[in-house]
């Protein structure tokens, strides 16, 4: 596998921060929006495959490196084999655990290949740890939390419709992301806005940026940028029942 990989290599501990993300939202939408594709080309039948993130956020499943030692740590050989021996979503909890444990050893190979110190070494692991785990994504660890805030949004949404232009339709008001308010109202918008400062995305795990356009799916009830999931402003406004990608394809395998 090669993707690139000889031609990068970060050098500061930005750098490798952002190696990291980029390749960290590549394996997110490989477990989420892209989980379908995914799952089809996990084969069974096929010989050892590993699931590779890089940098310029696209995934890939593919053999692993021919060249020993390799280049880069590898990621979990052979996840494939455990894909129809096991529910899927145990599957995909799996595959999440191998790929944070595969980023971690990437990133800290670029540390130690480029000489970082204590300090920097200390401030790459706080960076890293500041964003939730691919595995806490998938099993909906942050679930809690994202429910935890949905009452909120709720209000949130029904206050901006009232006062300023929605970004979606009526029956999705809790999925509005927050409107710009009258003076008058600052103080409250500050409040909110910190209240969803803690939200997370299901698909790349960032969290909510007030000025970003979110939606949350009807069934999972997880919330979603909207350009993680392909979704519009103006679309929004014509969907009557939102589901995300994970719970649509979910349904299309049942009814298979």
């Amino acid at each position: 596998m090669d993707g690139g990989e000889g031609e990068y290599n970060p050098r500061t501990v930005e750098d490798v921060f952002r190696d990291f993300k980029g390749r960290r939202a590549a394996l997110m939408k490989a477990l989420t929006t892209d989980v379908e594709e995914f799952y089809q080309q996990c084969d069974p039948e096929k010989e050892n495959l590993c699931l590779y993130g890089l940098p310029n956020e696209q995934w890939e499943v593919n053999l692993p490196a021919e060249e020993v030692p390799p280049e880069l740590p590898e990621p979990a050989l052979g996840i494939n084999f455990a894909r129809d021996g096991m529910q899927e979503k145990d599957w995909l909890s799996l595959v999440a655990v191998h790929s944070d444990s595969w980023l971690l050893s990437v990133a800290f190979y670029f540390g130690a290949r480029f000489g970082f110190d204590k300090a920097s070494r200390k401030r790459l692991f706080n960076m890293i740890n500041d964003l939730p785990t691919i595995y806490e994504v998938v099993t909906g660890a942050v679930k809690k939390q994202q429910k935890e805030k949905s009452s909120v949004s709720s209000h949130s949404g029904k206050k901006s419709k009232s006062n300023s232009k929605a970004r979606a339709p009526n029956h999705q008001e809790k999925c509005t992301k927050l409107q710009p308010k009258d003076e008058e109202e600052g103080l409250d918008e500050q409040q909110d806005e910190d209240e969803h400062s803690e939200t997370l995305c299901g698909a790349c795990g960032e969290n909510y940026a007030a000025d970003e356009f979110w939606i949350c799916c009807d069934i999972c009830e997880k919330w979603f940028h909207g350009n993680c999931v392909k979704i519009t402003p103006a679309r929004a406004e014509h969907i009557k029942q939102y589901k995300c990608p994970s719970c649509s394809n979910k349904r299309a395998r049942v009814d298979i």
